[in-house]
Formats: structure tokens, C-alpha cells, sequence
């Protein structure tokens, strides 16, 4: 290793308990700054409002023609989704590049986060039949998510030792769920009583909407305030370092090496097989856990005839619970380690697909049963996934594997929001669609429990927890 080289394994010589202690705290703050729009604006707000909008500008038999291409108004989120997602894997490979030839991932942390920001609050001149703005800006803010997602996790492996990671992830998300229960709480009150504060329910709306970007670029300036840049680390296996002096040069070359070096990660982990072997297990399983999170208004709805203050109150039940959920599953994780922990969650998730197929119409309670049960597995699910994955990292690749990780959280999860807008399409049902997303948990639970944890981490060079 090259002097100034991060091992992946452990934080980089000279971090102290106390500096860790303070970049980890400003770390959980992207959390707390980004779950409001996964929160408010995702899994609440949005679905519902944009399908309401493009059913404005539908035809007679129901669809808008975006393009030119006849969809059906109540698919229209859901192909949204998949289409900003599948830009989201052309652009991560060309940021994970730079930074690694840089070391600067604060920068990029923060142009992303902003732009994603920008489009959230742009989401307040969403009214209307403008269904194509609001596409548009959700494309822009859910390319924007995942791609600063995947440079603020590569920072887990330089803040926190191996056997704090669990802790440490668990705490991100915990943070995260916290912040998305207080502002649903402030949106409850506002689109409840929108009449005592004199605006129409539309607009009520469209104030939650780009109050989620504005909370999420003033909670931003916490983790770019705490975390520190370390010196790029050399390439290992990807070639020689780019030669040119200063930054910008190392960034021209990142950019052009962008989709070389995301295939030569992809190589890198033939070497890996076990780590790969993992990322595709966690492709397939949280392709499924982000399909129900991005989904479930739309389902509660359209399906269930449930109105929209009841979907706030549910949402804001998974929260609290999920913050509770988070750090229950970080503890067990000690016990029995992360890999049962997360194998259980699942098996949760399945039995919530099949429970939600037979949900009741107009039933709020039952539904409500639902969202406890989803708020209990929701936070440990991803939290243990991150840290399980941080310990199978080879040594200074953190940005670049993060990026290929990134794709498996948010830039691969396509195929759900696909599946289940073609399932509605065809059926019209949206319990057909719910339904259609249970082989998602039953694979990647198939596929993760043969994969063979503390040799992935041995052959990558770090040192194994006690408990994993």
C-alpha cells in the first residue's frame, strides 16, 4: 500500500477515536438530510399526486402518450421510476471513477446532493396536468439520490472499525426514519387542516413536496462539514494512477475511464466471488423492499381506498417504528450476526407481500398492521446489508465498490417498479402487482444464504468481526 492509502478495513492512520466519533455523527446527518424525500416524497406524496396530474391529461381510454409512447396514467410512476434509475447506472460508474482518482468525494457529495435538492423543491410548480414536469423532476432527483447515496457510503469503511459498522449503519438509518417521522408529522398537519391555513389540498401538497428538497439541502451542510477527504488510494489491479498534475487532470481521466473502470470493478470481483455472489442476492432482494417502498401509496390508494391522511399516519408509523427496528436489528445482529439477522427480515417481507395481497379494501386498521410490521424490518434490512457489505470491500477501492453496491441498492432496482407498472398494466389490479414482487424476496434469499460470509471477507483482506 502507497502512502495514504485507506484500507477498507480500517480508518485511514491517525483517526482517533474522537475525530471518528465526529465524522461519524456528521455521517449519520445525510440520513437525516436524504430520508425526507424517500419518505415524503417517494413513498407518500408523489405517486398518488403524479397519477392524479397525468390522469388530468389522459385520453378517453386512459393513457398520456409521453413520446409518443401510450402509458396508462396509474402506471406512468411507476415506468418513472425504473427510467431515472436506469440513468442513474449510466452516471454512478463515471462519479465512483473520479472519485477514486481524486480522493475528493466531498465534492461530488455535494454537487449531487444539491441537485437532487434543487429538483425536490422544484416539485412545488407541479400542478395541473404537468405530468411531464413532475417526471421530469422526479428523473432528476432519483438520479440524483442514489448517486450521493453511493459516495456518502463509501465513507463508512474510512469512519468506523469492523466491529463498530453494524452500530454505525444501524445509527445512519435510525437518524434517517427519525427525521422522515418529524416532517411526515408536519406534513400531517399542514394537508389535514390545509384549509385553516388557507391553501387548497393541491397546493398543500406541492408544499411537502419542496419542503423535502429544502430540508434536504440544509441537512446536507452537516456531513460536508464533518467528513474529511482522504488521498486517493492506488488502483490496484485497474492499472497505473492517472500521471496528470492536479485534480482536474485525474478528473477528465475518471470520466473517461468511467465505464472502463466499472468494468474493471466488475473483474476485480471475479477475483471476489463471494463478494459479487452477495451484491447479487442483495440486487434481487432490495429490488423487491424498494418496489414496496415506492409503491405502497399508490397500493393504499388506488387498491385500498384509503385516503391520503391515513397513508401519512401509516408512513409515519413504519417511521417510529423503523428507527426502533433499526437499532433492535443492529443489537441482534451482535447475537446471532449480520447474515441470519438479515435472513430473517426477509422471510418478514415475504409473509407482508401475502398479508398485503388480502388486505382488506377500506380497512385503515389492517393496513396499519401492515406498516408496523414493514417498520420493523424495513431499517435493519438495508442498515445490515451496508455494513455486511463494508467488510467485503478490498483494500482501497471503497468509492468504486460502494458505486457497484449503489447500483445493486437503487441503480438495478428497476426491474420491480417495472414488473409491478406491467403487471397493473395488463391486469389492472394492483393487488396482481403487489404479489408479483414476492419472487424478488424468495431469490435473494435463496442466493444470500449460500453465500459464504467470513471467507468473502477473509479473501478480501479484512479482518473478520466475531459476530457477522
Amino acid at each position: 500500500m502507497t502512502a495514504g492509502t485507506v484500507h477498507a478495513d480500517k480508518p485511514a492512520a491517525g483517526d482517533g477515536p474522537g475525530a471518528r466519533r465526529r465524522e461519524q455523527r456528521g455521517w449519520y446527518f445525510y440520513d437525516f438530510a436524504n430520508s425526507v424525500y424517500s419518505t415524503s416524497v417517494i413513498t407518500v406524496f408523489l405517486g398518488p399526486y403524479l397519477t392524479s396530474v397525468a390522469r388530468k391529461a389522459a385520453d378517453a381510454q386512459g393513457f398520456v402518450h409521453p413520446l409518443g409512447i401510450p402509458v396508462r396514467a396509474g402506471s406512468l410512476y411507476a415506468y418513472t421510476i425504473s427510467v431515472s434509475i436506469v440513468l442513474a447506472v449510466l452516471l454512478m460508474p463515471f462519479v465512483g471513477a473520479i472519485a477514486d482518482r481524486t480522493g475528493r468525494k466531498k465534492p461530488l457529495l455535494a454537487a449531487s446532493a444539491y441537485v437532487g435538492a434543487a429538483a425536490t423543491a422544484g416539485m412545488f410548480f407541479l400542478d395541473g396536468d404537468r405530468y411531464l414536469l413532475g417526471a421530469g423532476l422526479l428523473i432528476v432527483a432519483n438520479v440524483a439520490l442514489p448517486v450521493s447515496s453511493a459516495l456518502y457510503n463509501a465513507y463508512l469503511p474510512e469512519i468506523a472499525e469492523p466491529e463498530e459498522r453494524d452500530r454505525v449503519s444501524s445509527r445512519g438509518w435510525a437518524f434517517g426514519y427519525t427525521s422522515g417521522a418529524f416532517v411526515l408529522v408536519l406534513n400531517l398537519v399542514l394537508y389535514s387542516g390545509h384549509d385553516s391555513f388557507g391553501v387548497s389540498q393541491s397546493t398543500a401538497v406541492r408544499i411537502c413536496l419542496a419542503s423535502a428538497g429544502l430540508w434536504w439541502g440544509v441537512f446536507t451542510v452537516v456531513p460536508l462539514r464533518r467528513l474529511r477527504d482522504r488521498r486517493a488510494a492506488a488502483l490496484a489491479g485497474h492499472g497505473e494512477r492517472d500521471r496528470t498534475p492536479g485534480a482536474s487532470g485525474a478528473t477528465r481521466a475518471g470520466m473517461a475511464a468511467g465505464w472502463r473502470q466499472l468494468a474493471g470493478t466488475l473483474r476485480d470481483m471475479r477475483r471476489h466471488p463471494l463478494t459479487l455472489a452477495f451484491l447479487l442476492a442483495y440486487l434481487i432482494y432490495n429490488d423487491g423492499i424498494q418496489t414496496v417502498i415506492s409503491q405502497a401509496s399508490v397500493y393504499g390508494s388506488d387498491e385500498l381506498g384509503l385516503g391520503q391522511s391515513t397513508l401519512i399516519v401509516a408512513v409515519l408509523l413504519v417511521q417510529i417504528l423503523a428507527v426502533a427496528g433499526a437499532l433492535a436489528m443492529g443489537r441482534l445482529a451482535r447475537v446471532y450476526g449480520s447474515k441470519r439477522t438479515v435472513l430473517a427480515s426477509l422471510g418478514v417481507w415475504t409473509l407482508i407481500l401475502v398479508g398485503g395481497y388480502f388486505l382488506p379494501s377500506k380497512a385503515p386498521a389492517w393496513f396499519f398492521g401492515l406498516a408496523a410490521a414493514i417498520g420493523l424490518v424495513l431499517g435493519g434490512s438495508q442498515a445490515l446489508s451496508r455494513s455486511l457489505f463494508s467488510h467485503m470491500v478490498p483494500a482501497g477501492k471503497e468509492a468504486e465498490y460502494f458505486s457497484a453496491y449503489e447500483l445493486s441498492d437503487r441503480g438495478l432496482s428497476w426491474l420491480g417498479p417495472l414488473a409491478f407498472g406491467l403487471a397493473y398494466q395488463l391486469t389492472g389490479s394492483y393487488r396482481v402487482a403487489i404479489v408479483s414482487l414476492l419472487v424478488f424476496f424468495v431469490a435473494g434469499s435463496v442466493l444470500l444464504a449460500r453465500v459464504r460470509v467470513r471467507q468473502a471477507v477473509t479473501e478480501a483482506g479484512n479482518a473478520v468481526p466475531e459476530r457477522i
